[in-house]
């Protein structure tokens, strides 16, 4: 029963990390500057990144589901330090975020 109830969790954590890693990618795609790039992906990577190794450790030996724990909080740390870091730079760059609609909205009209 227990095993049973570990494969469900895992399974789910390894579909709900997937789905969070494609989120990131469409973002990436999708988004129109760098600042909501970095948004998207940082968040939605770390999630689906932490969720997919943490669906590995339940399946895994002991040994190595501590160091994929550890993989998980060195991930944890870094991805938002390095999108700040990112972003700080194209910042200073002089890029500049895209601030409102870059399209007039049609619904004001109405």
């Amino acid at each position: 029963m227990l095993n049973t109830g570990l494969y469900i969790i895992s399974i789910l954590s390894f579909i709900v990390g997937i789905f969070f890693l494609a989120v990131a990618t469409i973002g990436l795609l999708r988004l129109p500057d760098v600042y909501n790039r970095l948004h998207a992906t940082t968040k939605c990577d770390t999630l689906g990144a932490g969720l997919v190794l943490l669906s590995l450790a339940l399946q895994s030996e002991l040994a190595v589901a501590i160091r994929l724990a550890l993989l998980i909080i060195f991930i944890v740390i870094t991805n938002p330090t390095a999108a700040h870091v990112i972003a700080r730079a194209a910042y200073s760059t002089g890029i500049t975020p895209i601030i409102g609609r870059s399209e007039p909205d049609d619904r004001s009209a109405d």
